[in-house]
C-alpha cells in the first residue's frame, strides 16, 4: 500500500505594518495557489485570520468564535486543506487541517475594529489598492475545502508572489518557501495594471489550470458511482431523484444547454431537501437574501426611468393614481412584489379584500426600498422621517 507524500508549505507574507500578514490565493472553490499572475485569471487574495488577530485584545481561545461571527457577514472563511498539505511555522491540528482567512474586506474590518490609530493607518496604506483591485469580489462562503495548489507544477517560473499592492517596472526577487524566484517584469518602464508579468502565453495556462482541476473533478464522479454502486449504501427515492436531476444539470451545463428553468427546479430541489434551521441563524438564508438584495439593487436605475416615465404621463393628475396593487405592477419587477407578498402572508389563496387593504403597504415598502417615492403618503412619511 503506497503512503501519499506530504507537501510542506511556507506561507507567503506582506508587510501590514508593525505586523507581518500571510496569506494565500483562491482560485476555485476546490484550488488555492501561493502565486498570483494576472494572465491566469481573477484570484482573491486571503489573508490568515492567526496574524490579522495577533497583538490585540481577543484571547487565542476566543478566536474561533471572532472568526466565525465574520464569516457570517462573509468576511472570513474556513478553509480545510488536504491532508496532503503541511504548513511551516504554523500549528495546524492533524484532525481537522483547517485555518481561518480573510477577505480584504474582513482584513479591514478587523483592522477598524481592533487595531490602535496607527496600526489601522498602516493597513490603510499598505492595502487600499488590494481592496480596490477587489472591489466587486463576492462575499466569501462559510468555508472552502481546498485540495489542489495550482502552482506546484510551475515553481520553476511563477509570476507574483505579492498582492497587488505595487509593482515595479523592475524585475522583484519573492522568497516562496525556500526558494528566491525572479519575477518577470519589463525594463519599458510600463507599469499599467494590466502588464503582462507572465513569461508564457494565457491559452497554455488556462489549460494547465484545467489539467490539473480535471483529475479531482473524475475522482469526485468516480467516488460519487461507487456509493450508488455499494450493496451497503441504500438510497431513499426523493435523494435518487435529487441526485439524477443534479446530474442532468451538470450534463446541460457541460454542453451548454442550462436554461433558467432548470436552475429553478434544481435550486429550489435543494432548498427543500432539508430543514434549513432558524431563520436568525441560518446562513442558507443569509447568503439567498444578500444575492436578492444585489440583484435588486442592481435594477434600481432601470426601475427609477420607469418610474419617471409614470409621473411625466401622471403629472397632471398625480392624486388621483391608480390602486396600489396595480401601480406596484405596473412600476416594480414581479420578483420583488412576489417577496413581500409571502413575506406578508398574502399569497394567492388570501382573500381579495385582505390583499387590497394590505397592498397600500407593500407599495409603500417597494417605495422607500427602491428610493422611488410616487404616492403622496410616501413623500408625507418620508419628509416625516427625515426631519426626525
Amino acid at each position: 500500500m503506497s503512503s501519499v507524500s506530504t507537501i510542506n508549505l511556507t506561507l507567503p507574507q506582506c508587510d501590514g505594518g508593525s505586523r507581518k500578514i500571510r496569506y494565500i490565493y483562491l482560485v476555485n472553490v476546490t484550488s488555492f495557489r501561493l502565486t498570483e499572475c494576472p494572465n491566469k485569471g481573477p484570484v482573491i487574495p486571503l489573508y490568515l485570520g492567526a496574524d490579522l488577530f495577533s497583538n490585540t485584545d481577543i484571547r487565542t481561545e476566543n478566536h474561533p468564535r471572532h472568526h466565525a461571527k465574520f464569516a457570517k457577514k462573509g468576511l472570513a472563511t474556513k478553509i480545510h486543506f488536504s491532508s496532503t498539505f503541511r504548513f511551516n511555522g504554523l500549528k495546524v491540528p492533524t484532525a481537522s487541517n483547517s485555518l481561518w482567512f480573510y477577505s480584504v474586506q474582513g482584513l479591514f474590518r478587523v483592522a477598524f475594529e481592533m487595531y490602535n490609530k496607527q496600526e489601522q493607518l498602516a493597513v490603510l496604506e499598505n492595502f487600499q489598492d488590494v481592496w480596490k483591485s477587489q472591489i466587486n469580489d463576492n462575499a466569501l462562503k462559510m468555508s472552502y475545502s481546498l485540495s489542489v495548489q495550482l502552482d506546484v507544477a510551475i515553481s520553476s517560473r511563477v509570476c507574483d508572489t505579492k498582492p497587488r499592492i505595487e509593482m515595479s517596472s523592475r524585475p522583484q526577487r519573492c522568497k516562496v518557501g525556500q526558494e528566491l524566484m525572479d519575477v518577470c517584469g519589463s525594463d519599458t518602464g510600463d507599469t499599467s495594471a494590466d502588464h503582462d508579468y507572465c513569461c508564457f502565453p494565457k491559452q497554455s495556462l488556462q489549460t494547465e489550470q484545467s489539467q490539473l482541476v480535471l483529475p479531482t473533478v473524475r475522482q469526485k464522479l468516480h467516488s460519487l458511482g461507487d456509493k450508488l454502486s455499494s450493496e451497503t449504501q441504500s438510497f431513499t427515492e426523493q435523494q435518487l431523484e435529487t441526485i439524477l436531476l443534479l446530474l442532468e444539470n451538470i450534463d446541460r451545463y457541460i454542453h451548454g444547454h442550462l436554461e433558467e428553468k432548470d436552475v429553478t427546479e434544481a435550486v429550489l430541489t435543494l432548498l427543500k431537501a432539508k430543514d434549513w434551521g432558524s431563520v436568525y441563524s441560518c446562513s442558507l438564508l443569509n447568503c439567498i437574501g444578500r444575492w436578492l438584495g444585489q440583484q435588486f439593487h442592481a435594477a434600481n436605475n432601470s426601475i427609477s426611468q420607469k418610474v419617471e416615465g409614470f409621473k411625466v404621463q401622471h403629472i397632471e393628475r398625480i392624486s388621483d393614481l391608480p390602486p396600489a396593487e396595480e401601480l406596484a405592477t405596473e412600476l416594480f419587477p414581479e420578483a420583488m412584489r412576489t417577496l413581500l407578498l409571502h413575506w406578508m402572508g398574502l399569497s394567492e389563496e388570501s382573500t381579495l379584500e385582505k390583499r387590497r387593504s394590505e397592498y397600500p403597504i407593500l407599495l409603500l415598502i417597494l417605495e422607500f426600498a427602491n428610493h422611488n417615492l410616487i404616492t403622496g403618503v410616501a413623500h408625507v412619511l418620508y419628509s416625516s422621517l427625515i426631519c426626525k
